[in-house]
């Protein structure tokens, strides 16, 4: 072989692997670059009960929390209906327009609702105030209600549910499966009313009939309406947590981050946020991450730190 043409295969050769390793290091760097554009993308809310304390009578007003969210630097904001002020159309608009000139999404309004009653006027009346809720969340431009199964409300008091981890006994002489079907009838109806307004609810794994993965998704499956899907908390698993958020993920339209900076007022849980941002992209989540702060912290602390803290885990 002459000098000339073992000159040209050696570097032949020497091309070859050269382009092979900038190909790879290309496809890992295209690999890198999408990742930290997904984390760059994902969006960040706080919901208004970040601050917000059952029982005080000195809580932060709606459009006060809304100025909050903007400055310290969320996307989005999540309304407790609770924490409103009313459901008067100038209040509404007064909360959309606010929100819209701070550059935050409305993304989620949180309501409350049980359907675990043997009482048809009481099943009546609370598919009543959720189709209330439906048509605020319209008038609003918020894309999702987060709603419960509700609960057989045979404990004392909330406290008392919580010493007890949110298990209750049933009312005497009635059954897990008839309470839901009374909550299975009832999004049924709910859920052609949340069509025809273009709402999605979430039902979160809350007290009661809702307290499981299993539960959650034996009401979802049966409803079985794309406008009746999941919205995941954090902090609601009180056993096999990350095996049960896995179990909803794929179904959830919203999740609440539960944090407890300063200690949680009935329990705090030692969340892996990394390990739960795996997790969601695991199974192609994009949508928000709302923060519910319920630690005993002081918010204007504790509500930027848990930002700083979930942004790093996204990252």
């Amino acid at each position: 072989m002459s000098l000339d043409r073992r000159s040209f295969l050696t570097g032949s050769v020497a091309a070859s692997t050269s382009a092979a390793i900038f190909a790879a290091g290309t496809a890992h760097a295209t690999e890198e670059t999408l990742a930290t554009k997904a984390a760059a993308g994902q969006r960040f809310g706080v919901s208004t009960y970040s601050f917000f304390k059952f029982g005080s009578t000195d809580n932060v007003p709606v459009d006060k929390c809304i100025e909050l969210a903007a400055d310290m630097g969320f996307d989005g904001v999540e309304l407790l209906h609770i924490q409103m002020d009313g459901d008067s159309q100038a209040y509404l608009n007064q909360l959309k327009r606010k929100a819209f000139t701070l550059g935050l999404d409305l993304m989620g309004l949180s309501t409350h609702q049980t359907f675990v009653s043997p009482d048809e006027a009481v099943r009546k009346k609370n598919i009543e105030h959720t189709t209330k809720c439906l048509e605020i969340a319209y008038q609003l431009g918020i894309p999702t209600i987060r709603v419960n199964t509700g609960r057989w409300g045979t404990s004392k008091n909330f406290d008392d549910l919580m010493a007890n981890k949110g298990i209750e006994p049933r009312i005497e002489g009635f059954t897990d499966d008839e309470g839901f079907k009374w909550v299975i009838d009832s999004y049924q109806i709910l859920a052609k009313k949340a069509e025809e307004l273009g709402i999605m609810m979430g039902l979160e794994n809350h007290w009661g009939l809702g307290r499981t993965a299993t539960g959650v998704l034996r009401v979802v499956n049966e409803v079985n309406s794309p406008w009746l899907q999941v919205t995941l908390d954090t902090g609601n698993f009180l056993e096999n947590m990350y095996e049960q958020m896995e179990a909803l993920v794929s179904r959830t339209v919203l999740v609440q981050a539960k944090t407890y900076f300063g200690g949680g007022t009935w329990y705090t849980l030692d969340i892996d946020y990394p390990k739960v941002a795996t997790l969601l992209r695991k199974h192609g989540y994009r949508g928000y991450i709302s923060l519910e702060f319920e630690g005993k912290e002081d918010y204007k602390i504790a509500v930027p730190q848990s930002l700083a803290m979930l942004k790093k885990a996204f990252a």
